[in-house]
């Protein structure tokens, strides 16, 4: 497990799961602990590989690059997945071989002591506290768009036919705007990011027990994609863990 400055503690990992060749996913955890990435990769096993990857390091050199810029924070988030996107656009148009290839992201990014986040596409964020266990990211996929305008019931989501294509992600002509949101955190909090292939598998429940019964973040993650694993591990499985101390980190005098 690592600490940022702050406190905070976290970690990630991958695994390219049970049935595929390939790991198109990619994640990216700054040093610093103030950035993490998560991106599922899609349009084949080079093309999505390199969407991922793309994706993630033009998101963190992005935001390296123009964080100290006044700029908000919710606009550096958007132009820096926009800037991936054009990334990504601009290698279809070099390499038709990967002219099929995107990525979703999610991005959680700590700025001014706040917690951002940014998603394209169905990897999500999720937040567990004392009170209760949500996900704060709305899947951008066909079936969740169905089930908010009425046309699909919430029990028809596990089983739909179309419930992994996507109504957006990076690659695309017409990615315009970003989703962002300011994450209201408190003191025991605990923050996952993750890519389809571990929440198809994990129910909700299964998720918060795992959580809540790791005694670290590393803990917790392992502990995540073997369970995934264990349920079929269908898809590619990534997993960023964060952990918000109980208490603030006191620095002492010098």
């Amino acid at each position: 497990m690592r600490h940022s400055m702050t406190g905070l503690m976290f970690a990630g990992s991958t695994d390219v799961g049970l049935h595929r060749r390939a790991n198109q996913d990619s994640y990216h955890i700054s040093p610093e602990g103030d950035l993490f990435i998560v991106a599922d990769g899609m349009g084949g096993h080079v093309g999505g590989q390199e969407a991922s990857r793309l994706s993630t390091k033009i998101i963190r050199q992005y935001i390296a690059n123009h964080t100290a810029n006044n700029i908000s924070s919710p606009d550096l988030l958007q132009q820096a997945i926009l800037a991936a996107n054009d990334a990504v656009l601009a290698d279809q148009k070099q390499h038709p071989d990967r002219r099929d290839m995107g990525t979703t992201v999610v991005v959680v990014m700590i700025r001014d002591e706040q917690f951002w986040c940014a998603h394209v596409g169905d990897s999500r964020l999720y937040l567990l506290r004392e009170s209760g266990f949500i996900q704060l990211t709305q899947d951008h996929t066909w079936v969740a768009q169905a089930m908010e305008t009425g046309e699909l019931s919430p029990e028809d989501l596990a089983t739909h036919p179309w419930r992994h294509v996507l109504s957006q992600c990076i690659g695309r002509e017409d990615l315009k705007v970003v989703d962002t949101q300011l994450i209201n955190t408190e003191p025991g909090d605990r923050l996952l990011l993750c890519s389809d292939g571990l929440s198809e598998e994990l129910s909700s429940d299964a998720i918060i027990t795992y959580l809540q019964s790791a005694q670290t973040c590393e803990g917790a993650v392992a502990a995540l994609i073997a369970a995934a694993k264990a349920r079929g591990g269908r898809d590619n499985i990534t997993a960023v863990a964060l952990a918000i101390p109980e208490f603030p980190t006191i620095v002492p005098d010098v």
